[in-house]
């Protein structure tokens, strides 16, 4: 695919930088700016240091919104804890190529469940990992920070692997499959991201912040979006 080819884009904040304890109020007012997805960050102290919430997390926000739910497990492990998130009601599953000696295995598992199936990998991890997967998977997601917290700053070489994303996916015929970005993706960042072939974006900090309302930071992105 030609880096100038753009695609529609999708937004999905990060509820990892949200007010907890306004939940409900900032997952509404992230719908109604116009977000497409919500992003449930999941985290287990292992795999990544921090640990966030599990399954019942994503039952709270499945009641809160008519919008689609991705359930990004940083987690060791991932294959104990599909089943339970996607009864939850999520509608995308995606887990590390590194936690797993069973990547095409799970992957087909969350495809057969019924919902999006999205394999991810670190900003160290070679992207020939994905070879054996890519045929079967509806987004890969590229990290373009080292995962854990939120707020960090855009690792530049991630736009080359970004670009090898889209041609892989390409090359094996899932041109409607999505290249998402996770990590740093602000109005400094995005319009190089989507030019490089990145469709789904999952935005932290750059919507949920102390700087502005959600209404604002939503517009913002979306402003800065290349036109062609």
């Amino acid at each position: 695919m030609s880096t100038a080819t753009i695609r529609p884009v999708q937004i999905a904040p990060s509820i990892l930088n949200a007010d907890w304890t306004r939940l409900a109020d900032q997952i509404s007012e992230a719908e109604a700016a116009g977000v497409d997805w919500i992003t449930l960050d999941v985290m287990d102290g292992n795999f990544v240091p921090p640990i966030t919430f599990g399954a019942q997390m994503a039952s709270a926000v499945r009641a809160l919104t008519d919008l689609p739910i991705e359930a990004h497990l940083m987690v060791e492990h991932p294959e104990d804890h599909i089943e339970d998130f996607i009864a939850a009601g999520v509608n995308c599953v995606t887990i590390h190529i590194e936690t797993t000696r069973h990547p095409h295995r799970l992957l087909q598992r969350i495809a057969d469940a019924g919902v999006e199936a999205g394999v991810t990998l670190n900003p160290g991890t070679p992207m020939s990992e994905l070879d054996a997967v890519v045929p079967i998977c509806d987004r890969i997601q590229i990290m373009s920070v080292n995962p854990g917290w939120g707020g960090q700053q855009f690792i530049p070489e991630s736009l080359d692997r970004i670009k090898q994303a889209r041609t892989m996916l390409d090359a094996c015929g899932r041109e409607r499959a999505h290249v998402a970005v996770d990590g740093g993706v602000n109005e400094s960042t995005i319009a190089a991201i989507v030019k490089a072939g990145a469709d789904w974006l999952v935005a932290g900090s750059a919507v949920y912040n102390d700087r502005e309302s959600v209404a604002d930071a939503v517009a913002r992105l979306r402003r800065a979006l290349p036109s062609d």
